[in-house]
């Protein structure tokens, strides 16, 4: 099988390092790719939210599968270019991608779905939201409506910063959004993630993580794309994963299809486990960072079949899928400055001496590039993933943690405390 993944972060190349080690993919492609992912697949200089050019490309390649791993090409309607194209891929439509482009849609797909959320508020005014702030009051919870790379939302005690959020949301939407922004109660409670494989109607829940969204340990700081994450949750209720199959999963999968937007390719739901029951945080259209890297280090079942059966409408023929009964951590290593003015072009060195030599420990990359000279820089906000595997999360993080202790990038940061709490 030759496979085409599109995307270059960290994401891509767990998702590239999975497709690697699968004895039914023959050539293995990504475009564009990064440092790491070159030293896997083939790398390609094409611009990921041009869906002419990923087609001709996959065309080119006579590529069997085709991956869009980031949700903006997704978005941008990069799937269904590549379907016109006659090519399987594992990705939403455009249409139905919007579950993830516009909070507001997902909050009418939730509706529509009886699936338990927040309640909420779409405003397009600065005196909307200063009502929908004080309907709910603090903490106050302002989302962007459309794309945010994971940046788009607040949450504060700070009535003024939370209008302040809003008002800047209205006079610069996101891409999709419109002007518009969600306010939403808080929702108190641990928070999960939760990714299912679907093909439009069938729908295979994976094993739940947990990521880290603040850039500080104790949870403090700026929100950011995620700065580590772990699996399993031994504190998760049992039955988890069956609950949000049957209350939120399937739901919202049959109420995309009633509605004309079928859904296939991967349904992230973000969760929160209240005092009043499971209710869904927002859902993505596509594998999260760095979940994915924790997520996919414990399946077992190869990756390749699972996405082709996905995008070919075959799903309810797999096995179960294999997993591993140990723990995955991932600590990401970022730039300084991230993530509100990330440093770039900064040399790193100590990539071999953080992996292990049995696989346990291994490096993705996410934001970095090749010099002239063959050096591996830093190019983005959150530079790698150190992944580590372990019996148990206690040593998983131990063995994460010792990879991080040996990279070198000058000012970089990451925090101390993944799954620390759930691995004591």
């Amino acid at each position: 099988m030759k496979v085409l993944v599109i995307g270059g972060g960290a994401r891509e190349h767990a998702l590239c390092r999975s497709l690697s080690q699968d004895p039914a993919v023959s050539e293995l492609h990504c475009a564009p790719g990064n440092a790491g992912i070159g030293q896997l697949a083939t790398v390609h200089p094409v611009d990921q939210l041009d869906g002419a050019a990923v087609a001709a490309l996959a065309r080119e390649l006579a590529a069997d599968l085709v991956v869009v791993g980031p949700e903006a090409p997704l978005v941008a309607g990069v799937a269904d270019a590549v379907r016109e194209a006659g090519i399987p891929v594992f990705g939403p439509s455009g249409a139905a991608a919007q579950l993830e482009g516009s909070k507001a849609f997902a909050k009418e797909v939730m509706a529509g779905a009886g699936v338990p959320t927040a309640r909420s508020y779409v405003c397009t005014t600065p005196e909307e939201a200063a009502e929908a702030l004080d309907a709910f009051g603090a903490p106050y919870v302002v989302k962007d409506d459309g794309l945010a790379a994971g940046k788009g939302v607040v949450v504060t005690a700070d009535r003024t910063a939370a209008l302040a959020h809003a008002a800047g949301c209205m006079e610069a939407p996101p891409a999709g959004g419109g002007g518009r922004v969600v306010i939403e109660e808080y929702l108190d409670g641990p928070e999960v993630s939760l990714f299912a494989i679907t093909d439009g109607t069938t729908v295979l829940p994976l094993q739940p993580a947990q990521d880290f969204k603040r850039a500080l340990d104790g949870d403090a700081g700026p929100n950011t794309g995620g700065m580590g994450a772990y699996s399993p949750l031994p504190w998760a209720p049992e039955g988890l994963v069956a609950e949000v199959l049957e209350t939120v999963l399937q739901p919202t999968v049959d109420e995309l299809r009633r509605r004309g937007t079928p859904f296939s390719g991967l349904l992230y739901a973000g969760l929160a486990l209240t005092s009043r029951g499971t209710r869904v945080i927002e859902f993505n259209a596509r594998f999260g960072d760095p979940e994915t890297q924790v997520v996919l280090a414990r399946l077992r079942t190869p990756l390749a079949g699972v996405l082709l059966a996905s995008a070919t409408g075959t799903l309810a023929d797999l096995e179960p899928l294999r997993w591993d009964e140990g723990a995955a951590v991932t600590v990401v290593v970022a730039a300084e400055g991230y993530p509100a003015a990330p440093r770039s072009g900064d040399p790193i060195e100590g990539l071999a001496a953080a992996e292990s030599a049995d696989g346990t420990v291994y490096v993705l990359h996410a934001g970095t590039r090749l010099d002239g000279e063959g050096r591996v820089l830093s190019a983005g906000g959150r530079v790698l993933s150190v992944t580590a595997t372990g019996g148990s999360l206690a040593e998983a993080r131990e063995r994460a943690y010792a990879g991080v202790a040996e990279i070198k990038l000058d000012g970089s940061q990451h925090r101390t405390d993944i799954a620390l709490k759930a691995a004591q």
